[in-house]
């Protein structure tokens, strides 16, 4: 349950056109940019010279193409629809919840971005349905336990 004093849920109660659920989709999304796409990587930064984690920024065209393939690899077909269901229906959709985090405090952003960063970065119907493929090793791949 999400604390009602928590910044996020006072933002449910003041901009009600995405559930709560979308923005836990940008979060996840913006670790798997980071963390499985690579996006985001100083290529100078030395791990190995700097106790401090570097900053990981992920423009708004990044952040749009690793949340369609998040969307993808988590619902598959229905990708669209549970998007669409959290209110999510173009792309700058995304960038819209990405600033109303920034604007809480919840995300960063450097000078140069912008809300319009997000906006018609693809066509959101091409985007999720024809894009989408799966390969003969996905589909005969073991489950996992």
């Amino acid at each position: 349950m999400l604390d009602p004093a928590h910044p996020i849920a006072e933002l449910l109660r003041h901009d009600r056109r995405y559930h709560f659920d979308a923005y836990v989709f940008v979060f996840e999304s913006l670790r798997f940019a980071q963390e499985k796409m690579g996006l985001g990587v100083d290529p100078d930064f030395d791990a190995d010279d700097s106790d401090e984690q570097p900053e990981r920024h992920v423009t708004g065209q990044q952040l749009c193409e690793a949340m369609r393939r998040y969307a993808h690899q988590q619902y598959g077909y229905l990708a669209k629809q549970v998007l669409n269901h959290w209110g999510i229906r173009r792309t700058g959709d995304f960038g819209e919840i990405v600033f109303n985090l920034i604007e809480i405090g919840q995300m960063r952003k450097t000078p140069d971005d912008r809300r319009e960063d997000f906006d018609d970065v693809f066509e959101f119907d091409e985007g999720f349905q024809h894009s989408f493929q799966i390969s003969a090793a996905d589909a005969f791949e073991e489950p996992r336990s």
